[in-house]
């Protein structure tokens, strides 16, 4: 089959879409199939073989975050081009309500068009503002793909349409063979040593680092030998800034980091910490952490209780209280036998995130809409695209 998938945006910066969109392609590569990936990116950016850069893209803020998109009548030309000459059996866009390339394509595309949704947002400026042109978006997909039942809900209630829930998926082999970083993560005393972990960016207010930096500093002061990996983009004075003094030694801030770091990174925790506030579909740090055989602890966030099954692949505390956080935290690391319980189920639960095993629930929605379509080809002058 002749894939083509759309992400909107930039691969110049890493981000839960991007790390999907690559993921997905490399596992339906991996299945036999050809597929392209249409991206933001500049035309010098070290890429895989398999995506086209879409050309810079500018920053939008959007879901409490910053995302780089791009839009505008270059990208639609480079996206016109590119479904031509791709010649795709199915089209398949994520977030294509984004102002990006992923609304652009399913305006172009003359063949069927799969969705995915990734978050549970349900309204946004940018979203009013173009409120006509994505009632078209809608009606131009062939099938929906949602990654969480959050995500689903929004389709059903607010986009007047289901979805096929899949979750995302995670690289299994590629975390749980990853090697520790050096000097980490070492043995866990109970009452002494440890080595807790947090991933993102910690100067974004729902990604919660303040609860675990207030939990960390109370819990550090009892346990001279624990120790907290950061990482993410940021500015490191500004991390250490965030500590008292007599406990910047007792954190390392690696910054922006690969995905084979990250894997390596959450190889080299005995806890990795999730501590969101909101805002989050699905939580896919989280099946990350899981398969690098890592303990989790997160915010009993509705989307992160259902990853970890109700808490049964990790230990949930109350979202937003620190005092919770530092209890949870200081309960496993005297705890490795209740560790070990919840690592074990985890890698029951992840086993049904694995790559393999979610592409080909995609391919079977992919076969659902070529059958749809019947081989119909689309006119796209009325949307204004000829």
């Amino acid at each position: 089959m002749r894939i083509g998938i759309v992400c909107p945006y930039s691969f110049d910066v890493p981000g839960g879409v991007q790390n999907h969109v690559m993921d997905l392609a490399e596992a339906l590569i991996g299945l036999g199939h050809e597929v392209s990936v249409l991206a933001p990116a500049d035309e010098d950016s070290p890429l895989p073989p398999y995506v086209v850069p879409a050309g810079r893209a500018v920053p939008l803020p959007y879901n409490g975050s910053v995302a780089r998109i791009a839009f505008g009548p270059v990208s639609t030309a480079r996206v016109r081009r590119w479904i031509i000459r791709g010649e795709f059996d199915v089209l398949h866009v994520h977030e294509p309500l984004t102002l990006s390339l992923s609304l652009l394509a399913v305006l172009s595309a003359r063949g069927p068009v799969v969705a995915t949704f990734h978050t549970a947002m349900t309204r946004s400026r940018a979203l009013a503002a173009a409120q006509g042109v994505l009632q078209i978006v809608l009606e131009r997909i062939t099938a929906r793909i949602a990654v969480s039942a959050l995500a689903r809900k929004v389709q059903v209630e607010h986009m007047d349409g289901g979805a096929v829930e899949i979750p995302n998926g995670v690289a299994v082999a590629k975390f749980s063979h990853a090697r520790p970083l050096p000097g980490w993560p070492g043995e866990c005393p109970p009452g002494t040593d440890g080595a807790i972990g947090f991933l993102g960016r910690f100067t974004e207010a729902r990604k919660g680092f303040p609860i675990l930096r207030d939990a960390f500093v109370e819990l550090a002061r009892q346990r001279p030998g624990l120790r907290l990996l950061v990482a993410g983009p940021g500015d490191a004075d500004d991390l250490f800034g965030r500590f008292p003094a007599d406990l910047r030694d007792q954190v390392t801030f690696l910054g922006l980091v690969s995905e084979e770091d990250k894997a390596r990174m959450l190889r080299s925790v005995h806890l990795y910490v999730a501590p969101n506030t909101g805002g989050e579909s699905f939580g896919m740090i989280l099946t990350e952490a899981l398969a690098a055989g890592t303990t989790v602890v997160a915010s009993d966030l509705d989307a992160f209780r259902r990853v970890l099954d109700g808490g049964r692949a990790g230990r949930l505390f109350p979202t937003g209280d620190p005092a919770a956080l530092r209890t949870a935290l200081a309960d496993l690391l005297d705890d490795p036998d209740g560790r070990a319980a919840l690592t074990d189920c985890g890698d029951q639960v992840v086993g049904t995130f694995d790559w393999p095993v979610v592409a080909r629930r995609v391919l079977e929605v992919y076969a659902a809409a070529i059958e749809a379509t019947d081989g119909r080809v689309m006119d796209t002058e009325w949307v204004g695209l000829d």
